[in-house]
């Protein structure tokens, strides 16, 4: 495992989260021994490789209590690269008052990422953002324009359907809302429906929504590496059968680097 100096908040969530536990989380594959970063098995720690994105979009997870424990969250691959990530455990009693301060806080435009039907009445739905790339015939709109804060309900189905209904504080917000044509990927904890994608995926939605088609595209091959090796470690393969992981690091520096130049 390759140490970093700082610790992203979802690692300082994962180190709060197991300070207070009773007991130790039993997580599918338990007795590995895991990166306590990326929480990959160590021989296959991704850690070396991750890099920041440059972007003015901002994300706040709002996780479902133990749900940051888990192996296969991949909520903590959008704080790997996108530096402004922020993550607080939910509350049906009462938000944090730092995370409500954030949702606030009148220099971002946030936004709740979720289906449009489960929209409360009055809410506003939006599917498209005042991004940039159509702000650049009206100077006085896009100056105008704030950096988007996209709020992320990080769980389960149903446990995200409960966050949701029970955050009163979420209900005055504007629904983010992406069509249901895109399918999932995610080969670790697919939904039930093909319309419930990965946090990750979700997240690379939002910032080609906010015109960074080159950062998402770089998350979603991070995210390709992150299942990638999640399944190797899953399986009994020789070292031969690693070729598909070298391919997957390579993919994301080629869509880093994109990403990178872009700007």
């Amino acid at each position: 495992m390759t140490m970093l100096p700082n610790l992203h908040a979802v690692h300082r969530l994962y180190q709060y989260r197991k300070a207070i536990s009773t007991k130790a989380y039993n997580a599918r594959g338990k007795n590995v021994v895991r990166c306590q970063q990326c929480l990959l098995e160590q021989s296959l720690c991704t850690c070396a490789s991750r890099k920041n994105l440059k972007t003015q979009s901002q994300f706040l997870l709002v996780m479902y209590d133990d749900e940051v424990l888990k192996p296969s969250n991949s909520g903590r691959l959008i704080a790997d690269l996108v530096p402004n990530t922020h993550a607080y455990i939910w509350s049906r009693v009462q938000g944090n008052r730092e995370m409500l301060a954030l949702i606030n806080n009148p220099t971002y435009q946030a936004y709740v990422i979720f289906p449009s039907e489960y929209a409360m009445d009055g809410q506003a739905i939006v599917t498209r953002l005042p991004n940039e790339l159509s702000c650049q015939t009206d100077k006085m709109t896009q100056s105008a324009h704030k950096p988007p804060l996209f709020i992320m309900l990080d769980g389960s189905w149903r446990e995200a359907i409960k966050m949701f209904r029970k955050s009163p504080y979420l209900h005055h917000l504007p629904l983010l809302s992406f069509s249901a044509e895109h399918t999932a990927q995610y080969a670790l904890r697919k939904g039930s429906h093909d319309f419930q994608l990965g946090t990750c995926e979700v997240a690379a939605l939002a910032l080609a929504a906010n015109g960074e088609q080159n950062n998402a595209k770089a998350l979603m091959a991070w995210f390709a590496l992150f299942v990638e090796s999640s399944l190797y470690g899953r399986s009994q393969k020789s070292e031969a059968s690693l070729v598909p992981l070298s391919n997957r690091r390579a993919d994301f520096e080629q869509a880093y680097q994109a990403a990178i130049k872009s700007i």
